[in-house]
């Protein structure tokens, strides 16, 4: 206590004269290097630092213990030189990572625990071989061939339903193609949801779809049915934006992972889609995305452009990525059905990296049984990605869930205002309808926002390059929440710290697979709870479902399953999708 006492007097002391070289060095241990005594609740510090990829906020109110005359020494070890503006923005974010380190440091942690990271020696590049993936051929509900009068009418269809139709010749893919062409030219100018549309490739793949079907080589529902790409995965010889001005023209010489599978099932791509710049927000270089149900509103982020263009029938399914909710949260706000996987089911070889100890890869689609059908197209091991386990997926839609153990958060579905308590009250009876035995739970009593210093410090290494060079200046959000600030914010995250988050998170992970081990699923509300931050640590899989709407928005509900069990987590929201309506409403699209 003396010396801490010495240390802070000395620290005040030096706030108001000039700093030597010889005594700056230990003015660096305000950023975190030093260890400062717990004095922070845990409950606020436990307040997010951190922007999320799909929310933007403030930092909460924290005391400023280091000044700015610290971070102007500082940063003379960090890399790279901050204007006067730039440290005032980053300062109350630095300050805020200091209470996250004290709230660390209050974490007993065995000296046995191994941080959440994992290094795999692998063979040269050379070397690489595609690692074959177990199958088990996907069981499809029956359906009734849809009627229409013309292809329009066909826009909110299912992927069952398009396939169905496909597969008998009754609309071809070519057709089906050119009529979502057009309604990505119709619509997306006034979502901007498409940064690039690829109506060449569209139209050549949907005339060799074509011509396999007549001549009897099907390869599955996915043949024909367009699809639209989220602009961070690679695409061969077409712009891939990331939706970020310093990569408005990057064009990459070869095709993700997800990219090449969805070609050898047969899909057809039309559009790269809109994501907030670097994967944050619903604002990219060519504006801010809408969601279809009322263009004055934002989609949220970043997966922004996939579910705004998904939820107007723009596209048949299309794909997203999460790190910290940019699959769930768009997907709400548009109405939609957002699967993210387990960390580890999908490649992410030749997708933007922002977090490599966190992203996801996922289907966003209109319907339940639509990001099944997709998540078996793209899941398993690639020999590029070594996170991807080679566990089966094996989907079969049964919606008996009566013998499952499914828990519901049930303070949280008691918050907030009374139609909102009113809507997810009815939401949680259609469940029980659906033969759900709902049994209230709780999550684990864990600092989790605390650990969001792990995203931060592995996104500013994704782009510290861009940051030294000044290219993030580029980026049109230049707000306190925006990837500028948060990059050279965390500059000044120690390695140490970064460790410790990712040994505490070890903790994490053991506490969610106890509790897990109770339960089947869980049910919470979406994108507004803490299990999203939490889940999306420890990589626990998850899908939203529309469940209602409020003053003309649409709101959905969460499912949370087990690790690297989808089909589970995807037969209770089936259950939950039939019980209901609310998939079968769209937006009207009236504002065009």
């Amino acid at each position: 206590m003396k010396r801490e006492q010495t240390t802070n007097r000395q620290l005040r002391g030096r706030q108001n004269r000039p700093i030597s070289r010889r005594n700056f060095v230990r003015l660096l241990s305000a950023t975190g290097v030093a260890s400062f005594s717990p004095r922070l609740s845990v409950a606020s510090a436990t307040q997010s630092l951190l922007l999320s990829d799909s929310q933007q906020q403030g930092p909460p109110q924290v005391p400023q213990r280091v000044s700015k005359e610290m971070l102007q020494a500082a940063q003379r070890l960090i890399g790279i030189e901050l204007t006067d503006a730039q440290i005032t923005m980053a300062l109350p974010r630095v300050n805020q990572n200091l209470a996250n380190y004290e709230t660390l440091r209050q974490i007993s942690i065995p000296l046995d625990t191994e941080p959440a990271i994992e290094f795999h020696p692998t063979r040269p590049p050379t070397h690489r071989r595609h690692v074959p993936r177990q199958r088990t051929p996907v069981r499809l509900r029956p359906v009734s061939t849809p009627a229409f009068k013309k292809l329009d009418d066909l826009a909110f269809a299912s992927i069952a339903e398009l396939a169905q139709l496909i597969r008998t010749r009754r609309v071809s893919s070519v057709d089906l193609t050119t009529m979502y062409l057009e309604r990505l030219k119709k619509y997306g100018p006034q979502l901007h949801c498409v940064v690039t549309l690829t109506e060449d490739l569209a139209l050549d793949q949907a005339r060799d779809a074509d011509r396999e079907i007549r001549r009897g080589r099907y390869r599955g529902p996915l043949h024909g049915i367009p699809w639209g790409a989220k602009d961070l995965f690679a695409t061969k010889g077409i712009r891939t934006t990331w939706g970020a001005e310093p990569y408005r023209d990057q064009v990459i010489d070869y095709d993700a992972t997800v990219v090449e599978r969805l070609r050898e099932a047969g899909a057809i791509l039309v559009a790269k889609l809109s994501l907030g710049a670097l994967a944050q927000g619903p604002r990219w270089f060519g504006g801010v995305t809408r969601t279809p149900w009322n263009i004055q509103e934002n989609s949220s982020g970043s997966s922004a452009g996939s579910a705004a263009a998904t939820a107007a029938g723009l596209v048949g399914f299309s794909l997203g990525t999460e790190t910290l909710g940019s699959i769930i949260s768009p997907s709400s706000r548009c109405g939609v059905v957002g699967l993210r996987p387990t960390y580890g089911r999908v490649s992410r070889y030749g997708a933007m990296i922002l977090s490599p100890t966190m992203d996801k890869v996922g289907p966003i689609c209109r319907y339940v049984e639509d990001c099944a059908l997709v998540l078996e197209a793209i899941y398993g091991p690639d020999g590029r990605d070594h996170t991807v386990a080679d566990i089966p997926f094996s989907w079969v839609p049964n919606t008996d869930i009566s013998g499952l153990r499914i828990g519901y958060l049930k303070a949280e579905f008691e918050e907030g205002t009374e139609a909102r308590r009113t809507m997810y009250a009815a939401a949680l009876d259609a469940l029980r309808k659906a033969g759900a035995r709902l049994e209230p739970m709780e999550l684990p009593s864990f600092p989790a926002r605390a650990l969001l210093i792990i995203l931060n410090a592995e996104a500013a290494a994704s782009f510290d390059d861009l940051t030294r060079s000044g290219g993030v200046d580029q980026l049109s959000g230049q707000g306190p929440g925006d990837w500028p600030n948060t990059f050279r914010v965390a500059r000044f995250i120690p390695a140490v710290e970064y460790l410790r988050a990712q040994r505490a998170r070890r903790l994490l992970m053991r506490q969610m697979d106890e509790l897990m081990a109770q339960w089947d699923v869980f049910v919470s509300p979406a994108p507004g709870s803490a299990s999203l931050t939490i889940t999306n640590l420890t990589g626990h899989p998850a899908v939203c479902v529309p469940c209602g709407f409020i003053n003309g928005m649409p709101q959905a509900i969460m499912f949370t399953g087990r690790l690297y069990d989808e089909a589970t987590l995807l037969r209770v929201a089936l259950a939950f999708e039939r019980a209901t309506e609310w998939h079968k409403r769209h937006p009207k699209m009236d504002w065009a």
